[in-house]
């Protein structure tokens, strides 16, 4: 039967400074190092033999995917870079402590743009959106396309056919799957998962680094989940 593995990358430096983060391609800190590598340890002990891995072209899910692959002897398998898988856009607040945007938008709209399903932040400024359309990794993507800030739900809209195209069906092909990616697209990948209300994903939480094992029926419906 089918194996899907989601693992969010482990803590970043960002993360650990509390800032926003979204497509800013920031490294893991020397605890998102650990965590990834305690998790390929564990995939090892656990004798998972992943098939194929999907991540995003962000360093800190890419390294992630080294460490976890790394430390279970699983360095020779296909990785397949997206970025679909890309964590959600946080638009004009990428890179503002969340203390310091608390105090400068207030408390009410930053929760609101943090946790509501639909609302997406404030998009980039002139200077923030041409370096990020600069960025090498995005050559070959039609702007059109690119975010400039997105919601839950935008996220989702950009993730859910890449699961339909591309990764259910590795796991229609009785394959094990590791998708390595962020706490959002994730969280839109498992809201489609287990169709879980639009009130209740924005409080879905998903640890970092730690391996999220969803046994699938051969139709890809949920029987059973747990972390390792």
């Amino acid at each position: 039967m089918p194996k899907l593995i989601l693992c969010r990358h482990g803590q970043s430096i960002w993360n650990a400074k509390n800032l926003f983060t979204g497509w800013a391609d920031v490294d893991l800190s020397e605890q998102g190092r650990n965590e990834a590598i305690t998790s390929g340890k564990k995939i090892k002990d656990q004798g998972i033999e992943i098939d194929i891995v999907y991540t995003s072209l962000l360093k800190r899910a890419i390294k992630t995917t080294y460490h976890l692959l790394n430390e279970s002897d699983q360095l020779f398998i296909p990785i397949i870079k997206s970025w679909r898988l890309n964590e959600r856009h946080y638009g004009g607040l990428q890179g503002l402590n969340k203390n310091d945007a608390r105090e400068e938008f207030g408390e009410d709209q930053v929760h609101i743009w943090r946790r509501s399903y639909d609302t997406p932040p404030p998009k980039q400024n002139e200077e923030q959106r041409n370096s990020y359309l600069s960025d090498r990794k995005y050559e070959l993507l039609d702007r059109r396309v690119m975010p400039e800030s997105e919601s839950l739900k935008d996220t989702l809209v950009r993730v859910i056919p890449y699961w339909n195209d591309q990764i259910s069906q590795q796991l229609l092909d009785d394959k094990t799957v590791l998708v390595s990616a962020h706490g959002n697209s994730l969280r839109a990948l498992i809201k489609y998962l287990e169709d879980i209300s639009d009130e209740a994903i924005v409080n879905y939480e998903i640890k970092t680094g730690a391996p999220l094992i969803y046994e699938l029926t051969d139709d890809l419906k949920v029987t059973n989940k747990y972390y390792l």
